[in-house]
């Protein structure tokens, strides 16, 4: 028999019935009241699935559960088999049927080509000569390095069976590099070629923590990865519940945003620190998080540029995949059933379809229109409604309402005054049910699955889906974000609408994670527990789950720089990175007359060290040179300015609304944290430019 999941399956026991009774309307009725044919369809799942729960195979031995707590586990498994009933009885009054694509199948070669490719590597299979994925090469830690050169492997070995392309060694990209004592990518080299590693050529560079390919590509100072300087206390700390916490509570733990997520696990797991997960409470409680903003502060992933966030993608993909592979597990993504969306309307089409849409009418919009839309109306009247997220509405009202929307909605004529909460409520979770592919990505839900079973802490399993969050598209990533931020909002009024945090992942799991393949009662519950438990620590960490891991930016601001300078100073890449022996070129005469020449260079020298120009465009003051002490924040910058403006309240209103940017250098765009200090930023990045301007909202 399968291991047991060690999915807690314990909340807080706060339903009014008595435990016979609510153990009886799971049996017998389910928690809602539904047709006869649907609760005859139901019944037997039911049954089986709490028998299932019940059975000691699937009990972990670390929990200690109550005869409450078991009649809670089953009334929340009824949750969920109702809803998935729900979702195959009555697919939102005779929508057309979804057609899935047929898809072939793949070998593995072809599922690490498409790996490859997502990571923006997809110039290891081409051979085509691009800056970005040699600077991406260039700036991996030893895992994500290890992690690239087992996929890359696999797709070479595939390769050369089907005698199709010759295909490059793994060793004429990364080279051949001997790791220092100690290091947590030990004959990982050896592992995975097959071969002996050799001693590192001259002329390539190792840094502590990361594999650098090109002696020229300089290193970052120590602390722009986020790690604060000698002697520097960091006064503020970013907790879960309290954004304003300065201290860490003896019931919190500290999470760190300053080191490799992969490289922090594959060094406990060598000294044997992980403890398993304890759940031996009466009522199941995740742990409380507590970040510590460093001298840089936090970032959003809203704060940065568009180009940027697609670099963060590709490395949280990477570091996802080295972080699974620490524990062993592959980061499989079979080929699933992929349904073909639909060009217009508002159901069934793709997130990125109805944003370019919305954005005709709005270019800022961020989240679909429409999904804002039954936020609002579940929001004017239905956050104390009781059930909310169970009630199924009226099935003739909600058809209509489906088509209406589907006909009407882009041309503003959709009448909303005649829609009522129980009826947004069921159509936001079929708006997400009947997107082309689920919101989060249910193909990873296997490995997931895999590491719940080796019963990690919460902070791994916090970790994990703290890097599949930031792998997200952006319209996923911020559309979640909406998302879970509203519901939220419902389970903050869980004493009238009993609406807890279980009920909602439960609900919404089906929704959220859908596949579209058959699998037994077993497997669904499998897939059940483990998507509700993401959602579960989704909407516990909100606050901290869309911060943007200070070591990812490193990188980015590596990669930004790596590719500058292969444009500038590095011709013949190709010949340099297929080499052993990179030796140094010499920049020519006539380029280091263009780099003399540059805007940056220019702006050095006329700016002495240590003062910043921030410019304020849509302010009276439109300018302001700035000398940075040790302790100027970016919020003293923004201060400054509002004195120097405040000669009228629309002044003092502006200012309020505005914040400061890092633009240029070796970063796209940075929305700077308000306790952000600004030496420590300028240091990391001297050639940016500073301007202070509005900060955009969903």
């Amino acid at each position: 028999m399968m291991k047991s999941l060690v999915i807690p399956l314990h909340p807080p026991c706060d339903t009014t019935l008595p435990s016979a009774q609510r153990i009886h309307a799971v049996h017998t009725t389910g928690p809602l009241v539904r047709s006869a044919s649907v609760i005859r369809k139901s019944i037997p799942r039911c049954q089986r699935i709490s028998r299932m729960l019940s059975s000691e195979s699937l009990r972990s031995p670390a929990v200690s559960c109550s005869n409450s707590q078991a009649s809670v586990d089953s009334a929340s498994v009824g949750d969920f088999w109702q809803e998935t009933d729900s979702v195959k009885e009555n697919s939102m009054g005779g929508r057309e049927e979804q057609v899935p694509v047929e898809v072939k199948p793949v070998d593995e070669g072809e599922l690490e080509a498409e790996w490859l490719q997502d990571v923006g590597l997809s110039t290891l299979i081409s051979g085509d000569e691009e800056e970005d994925g040699k600077a991406l090469l260039s700036t991996l830690t030893r895992t994500q390095a290890a992690a690239v050169k087992k996929r890359y492997n696999t797709y070479t070995q595939t390769m050369r069976k089907k005698n199709k392309q010759s295909v490059r060694d793994v060793r004429d990209i990364f080279g051949v590099s001997e790791s220092p004592p100690g290091d947590p990518c030990d004959n990982c080299s050896s592992q995975l070629d097959g071969t002996q590693e050799e001693k590192e050529p001259p002329g390539v560079t190792k840094t502590s923590g990361s594999l650098s390919i090109l002696e020229t590509i300089p290193d970052i100072r120590a602390h722009a990865n986020g790690l604060v300087d000698p002697g520097q206390s960091v006064q503020n700390a970013l907790s879960d519940d309290d954004y304003l916490e300065k201290s860490i509570p003896p019931e919190a733990e500290e999470l760190s945003f300053e080191v490799s997520y992969s490289e922090m696990v594959t060094e406990a797991s060598k000294r044997n620190k992980f403890k398993k997960s304890d759940f031996k409470k009466e009522d199941y409680v995740l742990t409380k998080f507590i970040v510590q903003k460093t001298r840089f502060g936090l970032t959003e992933a809203g704060d940065l540029s568009t180009e940027d966030m697609k670099k963060i993608r590709h490395l949280s993909l990477i570091e996802l995949t080295a972080f699974f592979d620490a524990f062993g597990i592959q980061l499989k993504r079979n080929k699933s059933e992929k349904v073909k969306g639909r060009d217009n309307g508002i159901f069934g089409v793709p997130l990125t379809v109805l944003l370019d849409n919305d954005r005709k009418k709005d270019p800022g919009v961020k989240v679909p229109l429409v999904l804002q839309k039954f936020f609002e109306k579940v929001e004017e009247s239905g956050l104390e409604s009781e059930g909310i997220f169970r009630l199924s509405g009226c099935t003739a009202k909600v058809k209509q309402y489906r088509e209406e929307l589907d006909a009407k909605f882009n041309a503003d004529k959709f009448k909303w005054d005649k829609m009522c909460h129980r009826e947004a409520a069921v159509m936001l979770k079929a708006f997400f049910r009947e997107l082309p592919t689920s919101l989060f990505p249910v193909e990873y839900i296997p490995a997931f699955i895999t590491l719940m079973e080796r019963e990690p802490p919460i902070k791994v399993q916090f970790q994990a889906v703290h890097l599949m969050v930031m792998a997200l598209p952006d319209a996923n990533r911020d559309t979640a974000q909406a998302l879970m931020t509203f519901f939220n909002k419902v389970i903050a009024n869980e004493s009238k609408n009993r609406m807890s945090i279980w009920n909602i992942s439960t609900v919404m799991a089906p929704n959220l994670f859908f596949s579209r393949s058959k699998h037994s009662d077993y497997e669904e519950l499998l897939l059940a527990n483990t998507a509700a438990h993401i959602i579960r620590l989704t909407l516990k960490y909100q606050k901290i789950l869309w911060k943007v891991p200070s070591f990812l930016i490193t990188q980015v601001r590596r990669m930004n720089e790596a590719t500058m300078l292969f444009k500038r100073q590095l011709p013949s890449v190709k010949k340099l990175l297929r080499r052993k022996t990179i030796e140094r070129e010499v920049t020519s005469p006539k380029t280091s007359k263009v780099l003399q020449k540059s805007s940056s260079s220019r702006r050095m020298s006329d700016v002495p060290e240590g003062v910043i120009r921030v410019h304020a465009p849509l302010l009276s003051k439109v300018s302001m040179a700035i000398q940075l002490s040790s302790q100027t924040k970016a919020k003293d910058i923004l201060a400054k300015f509002q004195c120097e403006n405040s000669h009228g309240s629309s002044e003092c209103i502006k200012i309020q609304n505005q914040r400061l940017y890092e633009i240029g250098g070796n970063i796209g765009q940075h929305c700077l944290d308000p306790d952000a200090y600004m030496l420590d930023v300028y240091h990391v990045n001297p050639q940016a430019e500073w301007v202070i301007k509005p900060q955009p909202s969903f």
